[in-house]
């Protein structure tokens, strides 16, 4: 394929997944443990997966004729894809703001790293942990420090009333605890 029909960029704005964009001027918060995670994710990128998907490379091109062979073409575009990631999780790193919740002074009041259990209006209770957006994972209790529901328990307190717009439209939540882990 001619080169001039190929996007190729250096632009740090192509290698951030839509969800993980900082807004302009704000820091990239993160966990002890989420910063750990990524350098972990690097190094295992640079040290074992790159490593080992070269080799295969300059197996796969020295056995000939390169435009049907499988393992050099799918090699390279996965050779692609580790560089793209290898690029992304450093910049991550780089520009990232470590913040140890266990250091937390004003253990009273939710900020960045709280673990939160909050209370709806049928009773229900749910915890979430209030981390950075590389770290996120719903799933696991674990929301973006800037997600609707994380700002609106931003310095609040245990027994204060929280309201946020979520998709399903405004709601009233009753913070029942905060910790610090």
């Amino acid at each position: 394929m001619n080169k001039a029909f190929v996007k190729e960029s250096d632009d740090e704005e192509d290698d951030l997944p839509e969800a993980a964009q900082l807004p302009p001027g704000t820091r990239n918060y993160m966990t002890v443990s989420g910063h750990r995670r990524l350098r972990d994710e690097l190094a295992q990128l640079v040290k074992v997966e790159r490593p080992n998907l070269v080799q295969v490379v300059a197996w796969a091109a020295s056995n000939g004729d390169r435009s049907e062979n499988g393992d050099y073409i799918y090699g390279k575009k996965r050779l692609r894809e580790i560089d793209r990631r290898i690029r992304y999780i450093t910049k991550r790193i780089e520009s990232s703001v470590v913040v140890d919740p266990a250091r937390q002074e004003n253990v009273d009041q939710v900020f960045f790293g709280a673990t939160v259990t909050i209370m709806d209006e049928e009773g229900g209770e749910a915890t979430y942990q209030i981390v950075g957006i590389d770290e996120a994972d719903a799933t696991r209790g674990r929301i973006n420090w800037l997600s609707p529901l994380a700002r609106a328990l931003m310095k609040a307190r245990e027994g204060d009333q929280v309201r946020f717009q979520s998709p399903a439209g405004w709601r009233t939540l009753e913070v029942v605890a905060i910790e610090y882990r």
